[in-house]
């Protein structure tokens, strides 16, 4: 069975295997959706390359820790980019491969995906895209969110789950309770 037709779940275990050749298939298929991420959160072009290189070098390093029965696997490198991304911002060094070491290929962003994801945000209303704005374009924890809104950490917690759902079912395709 060829890379490009194995689950996402099977590549990573193969990652963790130590196959460069997983690596290589997942970094085409994500690498545009971590770059979107670190873009939003980092604006500098060369940080965000490195944030998405980053995050694609924990993952090989982290494989075997990786349980499809907790997130999939899209979730699970986001998370890591965003956790990276939000490193940066706060001014965490983290020890990194230099760029020239990496080799993978690149694929441009998918503008639509981009799009789509703008368009959920637009079915926000102002206050819920403040709170995602700070919490996941800014890097802010919950706890910022709360001093920089003045608002109950509870409150904040409360209104970004439901944001994020409300984004979740726009994406899906339906509509948001709410």
């Amino acid at each position: 069975m060829t890379m490009e037709v194995m689950s996402d779940a099977e590549l990573v275990m193969h990652m963790s295997a130590r196959q460069e050749d997983a690596l290589v298939e997942l970094h085409r298929r994500y690498a545009p959706y971590l770059a979107a991420v670190a873009r939003r959160m980092l604006k500098d072009p060369d940080e965000v390359q490195q944030c998405v290189q980053d995050a694609f070098v924990n993952a090989w390093e982290y494989a075997a820790r990786f349980d499809d029965k907790k997130a999939s696997t899209k979730t699970w490198l986001v998370t890591i980019c965003h956790r990276l991304a939000i490193n940066r911002i706060r001014g965490t060094n983290l020890d990194t491969m230099p760029l020239e070491n990496w080799d993978a290929p690149e694929r441009q962003p998918d503008h639509v995906e981009r799009i789509y994801v703008e368009e959920a945000l637009e079915n926000l209303d102002s206050e819920e895209k403040e709170l995602i704005n700070l919490a996941f374009f800014q890097g802010y924890s919950h706890g910022q969110v709360a001093e920089v809104t003045g608002r109950p950490l509870g409150t904040i917690k409360s209104k970004l789950r439901g944001a994020l759902n409300k984004l979740k079912e726009t994406l899906k395709g339906g509509e948001a309770d709410g």
